[in-house]
């Protein structure tokens, strides 16, 4: 149990690190390509990874956005079966039309284990701290 725990923290870990780099290789790479996105700043949820990669296209091209830091504090792991929940807070510095904006927020991601064994994002939801 520790050791997946262990293993899931790493996942994330790559996960959140590749985002904070703003490294989208690395940072798509960490979901499943079936995977969805709920964010509280997106009317509509992205039901895959390849329309999350078309927004972030988007965000880079239209608003000029690059993420510069993040953080993360209060993880939790869950584990259920071959799936994990991952919760934590998030303090992200991005740069939007050159401006540097700081966004406290609260993250889920859920973990699931492929057929490799490789732990993969297939759900985030992101929501705003209050």
């Amino acid at each position: 149990m520790i050791e997946q725990e262990s293993t899931v923290l790493a996942a994330a870990d790559a996960l959140v690190g590749a985002f904070s780099r703003h490294d989208r290789d690395a940072y798509f790479d960490a979901f499943a390509p079936e995977a969805t996105f709920l964010f509280y700043n997106l009317d509509r949820t992205l039901e895959g990874r390849a329309a999350y990669q078309a927004e972030w296209a988007l965000w880079e091209e239209r608003d000029g956005f690059r993420v510069l830091a993040c953080r993360s504090t209060n993880r939790k792991v869950q584990l259920v079966g071959e799936v994990a929940i991952f919760t934590h807070a998030v303090k992200t510095e991005v740069s939007i039309g050159g401006e540097t904006v700081t966004n406290n927020e609260r993250e889920t991601i859920v973990f699931t284990r492929n057929a490799a064994g490789r732990w993969l994002a297939v759900h985030e939801h992101l929501s705003a701290a209050v």
